[in-house]
């Protein structure tokens, strides 16, 4: 499989780096306590600092706010996921486990301050490309409805959309059942290179060791416009 971005994005912001980690023979179950705990700490600390600033002061928010609108889109009507996420914080409505993916996926989105979104590999279907939405650009999402990808930069395989990082699809969606999955970075593009980097081994470290498994860390950017699993 071929994962590769499409270079238009870069005449628009050519500091862009789309982060991807590739794990192999995970198991998907029910969070750990540990996990749990910890995750629902972060979040009541992260309630307490929120009401000191607001989310869209927090740094890795603020940025890609500022790259949603660089492509078009309204980033105070479709807001990126870990601006999402952020605000439910900020009003107290906690997050509640889903299981060991969907729970860590969402702890390094709060704690990187970046959307992040985790796939089924058996529910993808030749290569995958990232690139900008238009009008025709959609899927039914885990939010129950029906989204719109226009100007928003999405994910898609021979099958068609399948993510962004605004809200994914049903399709793709990771359960207990799911033994390969690739996890996509929309990365801060103020980050260098070896930052980058630095982050996907320890989100990689952080994954295996709670669902076990192998994982791969790649880096998509001007310099690297394709890989391959």
């Amino acid at each position: 499989m071929n994962i590769s971005i499409n270079d238009a994005l870069f005449t628009t912001n050519d500091q862009l780096k789309i982060g991807i980690i590739h794990y192999t023979k995970i198991v998907v179950s029910e969070s750990p306590q540990m996990i749990k705990g910890r995750t629902q700490l972060y979040q009541e600390n992260l309630y307490l600092e929120l009401q000191e600033s607001p989310v869209t002061e927090r740094p890795g928010i603020a940025e890609w706010r500022k790259v949603w609108k660089s492509f078009g889109a309204d980033p105070n009507r479709y807001r990126h996921s870990a601006e999402s996420l952020m605000r439910r914080i900020a009003k107290q409505n906690y997050l509640s486990p889903v299981h060991s993916a969907v729970d860590l996926n969402n702890f390094f989105s709060l704690q990187y301050e970046i959307p992040i979104g985790i796939y089924d590999e058996e529910k993808l279907e030749g290569n995958i490309e990232l690139l900008l939405g238009d009008e025709n650009t959609g899927y039914e999402g885990l939010n129950g409805r029906y989204n719109s990808l226009k100007n928003i930069l999405y994910s898609k395989d021979a099958n068609g959309a399948f993510g962004s990082p605004f809200v994914d699809s049903v399709r793709t969606a990771v359960t207990e059942q799911t033994r390969h999955a690739i996890q996509i970075f929309y990365l801060r593009p103020s980050l260098d290179e070896t930052e980058c980097l630095q982050l996907l081994n320890t989100a990689g470290k952080m994954f295996t060791q709670v669902n076990g498994g192998d994982f791969e860390i790649t880096l998509l950017s001007k310099n690297n416009l394709v890989i391959t699993l």
